[in-house]
């Protein structure tokens, strides 16, 4: 069981950066895609960017290119670094995990931490 624990959330100005970790518990961490997702309210799940066990491969969606990067270290930690923060990207931020390839769905992933508020004032 792959225990995830998200931290670096808070508030910020628009145009302001912020970056997310996530920790995993799993000594196998380093064999597992690991992904971040966001959820606003009364909104569906959002995928935001994966990045393969190796960490040679990452991908993020659309919406955040150019914006947001996904990175892992060796130990077991994967972040998220938000630049150029919109008041749109306020929401709830999540990572999850999976043994299998980078996934925008999120029904892929079997592991999910608890989330981290970002709000974004403008």
């Amino acid at each position: 069981q792959v225990q995830l624990v998200e931290s670096g959330g808070g508030l910020m100005q628009a145009g302001g950066s912020l970056g997310l970790s996530c920790a995993a518990s799993e000594r196998t961490f380093g064999s597992y895609t690991m992904a971040w997702f966001r959820q606003a309210p009364e909104k569906e799940r959002e995928f935001l960017a994966g990045i393969s066990w190796s960490g040679e491969n990452t991908f993020h969606a659309d919406s955040v290119k150019g914006r947001f990067t996904i990175s892992r270290d060796n130990a077991k930690n994967t972040f998220l670094q938000m630049n150029s923060l919109k008041p749109e990207d306020t929401a709830v931020y999540y990572c999850a995990a999976t043994r299998g390839i980078i996934s925008r769905t999120s029904k892929s992933y079997n592991y999910w931490g608890q989330g981290t508020q970002v709000t974004v004032s403008s």
